[in-house]
C-alpha cells in the first residue's frame, strides 16, 4: 500500500504518455474536494470546494484549496467539472475564476444554477457547459462520460476520464438509494460498463467508508418526519442544509398534508429553494410558502420554518436563534428538527446550539433521538460494490479524514485490489498514472488559503496564533520611554491588560522586573531597540508565567526620547 512521506520532494518533468492527478483538497479532510488532472501540457480540475472554519481558526470564513500549483497556467485549464452543488465541491469556484473569469464550468443543470447564483454575487458571468448522465463530452485530451449518482442533493454526477494516458472514474459524492425521492439511481450499469473497458485508477468517496452494511432510504424518513409534525403543538423549525431539496421537499409534504405553511429562513436557503422550485426540482404548493414576516400573523400550529444552522455554525439563522439573537424568538413548546446527519468535528457546535434550544424550552429532535436523516454518502458494503464492479487496476481513496481513506483501502485490498496499487495521498502529494500503474512521485504545495472578509490568503497560520493567543489569554502592552543615545530608562513603564486576569496592584513586582533588567542593559552598553524590545518581552513574560502560570500576548512598545 502505497502512502506519503514527511519529506516528499517536488515532482520530477511530467513525462510523455504520463497522466498525473494532483489532489489539492479533499483528502485527509471533508470539504475543499479539488482534483487536477495534467495530460499532455492541458489541465482538467474536478470540483473546487471550501473547508469550514473550525474553533481554532477565529475570524476566518473560509477556507479555499491553494492555487498556487496552477497559478501560472491557468491558460492551459480546459474546463472545470463540479460533480454536484454543495458548497464543499463548488465554494471555490469563484476565487479561482477571480484568476481567469472564461475557465469554462461544466455540471448537471442544478449545479450550474446554484453556482451561477454564487458567482453573480461575485459578479461574475461564467461560461458553462450543461451536461447530463450518458453525455459523453471532449475537453482537450480529455474525454468525459457522466454518470448518474445518487447524493443528499440532485442531479450528482460521477465522471469517467478517459486519456491516452490510461483511463480514471472519479465517483465524486455518492450513495446507493434503491428508493431515492427523485427515482434517480446511481448508474451501476454505466459503472459496471466502464469498468469492463478497464479502469486504470477509480477515485471514491470515503466518507462512511467505516460503517457497514448499506444506505437506508431516504422514503423510510417520510414517517418519521410526519410523526415529529403530529406530535407538534406549537411551530415548528426544521434546519438541515440549504441544498438539501430532498429533505425539504420531505418538510413541504408534511407541512401541507397538516395545514402548516412555510417559511424559508437565511439568504442561501431562500436562494437555493427558489432555484430548485424554478427548476422543477421542488414541488410546492401555490399557497404554502410564506415570507418570513408573515409569521406573526400565524397561529404558531400552523407555522414550519425551514432554515440553516444543522452544524452549528456561529452565524446561521439556527444558532443566532438559541443564542437570542435572531428576530425568531424560540418559545416554549416549539419543535426544533435537525435534519441532517452530524459533519466530524462539528460535535460541539451542535450540542451547544442543542442546549441552547433546550433552554428556552423548545423540544430538539434530531438524529441520536429520532430517524430524522440518513447520509448522502456510500456505507462500506455500496463501497464494496462499486470497487467489485469497476474492477479498478489502481484505487485512490478520496473525500475523507485519514480513518476514512484508511478503511476504504482495507475494502479494496478485500476485493482483490493489490496493495501496492492502492495509493493512499494526502493534499498536495503527486500521483503520476503510467502503463496502468499508478505511483507517487513527489509533492506540490497544498496548504489551506484563508479568506477574512475581503482578504483572501492574507491570514496566515501565525496570525492564527496570535488570535488564539489574544482569545485564550489576553495581551499585556508594556510601554518604555529610553534615551535614544543610552538605552537608559526614562521614568516608570506603563503597562495595560486586557484578557489577561491581572490586577493594577499587580504591576509594582514587573515594573520592577523591566527597570532591573533595562538598568544592567545600559550598563552593558545595549540600545539598539529591537533587543531592548525583546528584553522587556522575556521580562514580563518570565513574571507572567511564574506568577500566574498564564502565557498572553506581550506587545513592547519603547518610545525613543
Amino acid at each position: 500500500m502505497s502512502h506519503p512521506h514527511p519529506e516528499l520532494s517536488s515532482p520530477p518533468p511530467q513525462g510523455d504518455g504520463v497522466l498525473r492527478v494532483v489532489p489539492l483538497g479533499g483528502l485527509g479532510e471533508i470539504g475543499r474536494n479539488m482534483t487536477v488532472f495534467e495530460f499532455g501540457g492541458r489541465i482538467l480540475i474536478v470540483d473546487c470546494g471550501v473547508l469550514f472554519p473550525e474553533e481554532e481558526q477565529p475570524g476566518v470564513d473560509l477556507i479555499l484549496p491553494d492555487f498556487d500549483y496552477i497559478r501560472d497556467r491557468l491558460d492551459d485549464i480546459e474546463a472545470v467539472v463540479l460533480t454536484h452543488g454543495h458548497e464543499d465541491h463548488i465554494g471555490g469556484v469563484p476565487f479561482l475564476l477571480r484568476e481567469r473569469p472564461d475557465i469554462p464550468i461544466v455540471g448537471s443543470r442544478l449545479t450550474l444554477a446554484l453556482i451561477s447564483a454564487k458567482l453573480g454575487e461575485h459578479r461574475i458571468k461564467p461560461v458553462t457547459v450543461q451536461v447530463e448522465e450518458g453525455e459523453r463530452h471532449d475537453f482537450g485530451p480529455f474525454d468525459l462520460e457522466f454518470f448518474a449518482v445518487n447524493h443528499s442533493i440532485p442531479d450528482a454526477l460521477a465522471v469517467g476520464i478517459r486519456t491516452p494516458g490510461g483511463s480514471v472514474l472519479h465517483t465524486g459524492d455518492f450513495k446507493m438509494d434503491q428508493l431515492p425521492l427523485d427515482g434517480r439511481l446511481t448508474d451501476l450499469a454505466g459503472f459496471a460498463r466502464f469498468g469492463d473497458e478497464g479502469v486504470d485508477l477509480l477515485l471514491s468517496d470515503s466518507t462512511n467508508a467505516e460503517q457497514p452494511g448499506f444506505i437506508i432510504n431516504e422514503r423510510n424518513l417520510t414517517e418519521a418526519i410526519d410523526k415529529v409534525f403530529r406530535q407538534a403543538d406549537k411551530r415548528i423549525v426544521v434546519a438541515c442544509f440549504a441544498s438539501h431539496v430532498h429533505r425539504v421537499q420531505q418538510v413541504i409534504d408534511s407541512a401541507t398534508k397538516h395545514g402548516r405553511k412555510v417559511a424559508f429562513v437565511g439568504r442561501s436557503m431562500v436562494r437555493n429553494m427558489n432555484i430548485a422550485r424554478d427548476l422543477g426540482y421542488l414541488s410546492i404548493p401555490g399557497d404554502t410558502i410564506i415570507d418570513v414576516r408573515q409569521l406573526d400573523d400565524l397561529s404558531p400550529d400552523k407555522a414550519v420554518l425551514i432554515c440553516t444552522g444543522s452544524q452549528g455554525e456561529p452565524m446561521s439563522a439556527l444558532s443566532r436563534m438559541a443564542n437570542r439573537d435572531h428576530q425568531i424568538r424560540i418559545e416554549e413548546g416549539d419543535t426544533v428538527l435537525l435534519a441532517s446527519s452530524l459533519i466530524p468535528g462539528n460535535e460541539n457546535s451542535v450540542n451547544r446550539v442543542i442546549n441552547g434550544l433546550t433552554r428556552w424550552g423548545a423540544k430538539v429532535v434530531h438524529k441520536g433521538n429520532a430517524l430524522v436523516h440518513v447520509s448522502g454518502h456510500a456505507p462500506a458494503g455500496e463501497l464494496l460494490y462499486v470497487l467489485n464492479m469497476v474492477r479498478p487496476r489502481n484505487f485512490m481513496p478520496v473525500h475523507g479524514e485519514w480513518r476514512h481513506m484508511r478503511a476504504h483501502a482495507d475494502l479494496a485490498k478485500l476485493t482483490g485490489v493489490p496493495s501496492d496499487r492502492i495509493v493512499i495521498a494526502e493534499d498536495g502529494v503527486v500521483v503520476d498514472l503510467y502503463k496502468n500503474r499508478a505511483k507517487i512521485v513527489g509533492a506540490v504545495q497544498a496548504g489551506y488559503v484563508y479568506v477574512d472578509g475581503s482578504s483572501v490568503g492574507d491570514v496566515t497560520d501565525a496570525a492564527l496564533k496570535d488570535r488564539r493567543i489574544l482569545g485564550e489569554e489576553g495581551f499585556i502592552s508594556v510601554v518604555v520611554a529610553v534615551d535614544s543615545g543610552s538605552g537608559k530608562i526614562l521614568g516608570d513603564p506603563e503597562i495595560h491588560t486586557r484578557g489577561a486576569g491581572i490586577g493594577a496592584d499587580a504591576y509594582d513586582d514587573v515594573i520592577d522586573k523591566i527597570q532591573d533588567a533595562l538598568d544592567k542593559a545600559a550598563r552593558d552598553g545595549v540600545n539598539d531597540p529591537h533587543q531592548l524590545r525583546q528584553l522587556i518581552r522575556r521580562s514580563t513574560g518570565r513574571w507572567v508565567n511564574d506568577t500566574y502560570r498564564r502565557r498572553p500576548m506581550i506587545i513592547p512598545v519603547l518610545v525613543e526620547v
